[in-house]
């Protein structure tokens, strides 16, 4: 997605706490969300990071916390609770932690975009 350069930077800014549990990679990966409830829905979001137990995906319009959504990652289905909605200048910063027992990895789904940011800390110049 064109939007990765932009959305880590907005993201880095004041009002934007870590919240993570699990070491989060970045990446920036156009997927299907399906909003659950009552007013179900299917939307395309931008996946900006994610960790085994949480993801933080880029909506165009809120959605609220305490939601229920399922992220479509390849073939794989991860639902869970919206912990958090923040809006900035390009959008809606939408917190997602995973149901109890569903833990995502490399090896079941690996995004477009992908840097652990531990990896650049960690190189020498």
């Amino acid at each position: 997605s064109t939007l990765f350069p932009y959305t880590t930077l907005f993201r880095s800014g004041r009002g934007m706490r870590e919240r993570r549990a699990d070491p989060r990679l970045l990446c920036s990966d156009l997927i299907k969300v399906r909003l659950e409830g009552g007013e179900s829905a299917e939307l395309m979001a931008n996946l900006e990071d994610i960790s085994p137990s949480a993801a933080c995906v880029l909506f165009e319009q809120a959605v609220p916390a305490g939601a229920r959504v399922c992220l479509m990652l390849g073939r794989h289905k991860f639902c869970g609770q919206v912990t958090h909605c923040t809006h900035n200048e390009i959008g809606y910063f939408v917190g997602i932690r995973f149901d109890a027992g569903k833990k995502w990895s490399r090896q079941i789904y690996e995004p477009k975009h992908l840097l652990d940011p531990m990896e650049v800390v960690g190189r020498k110049r």
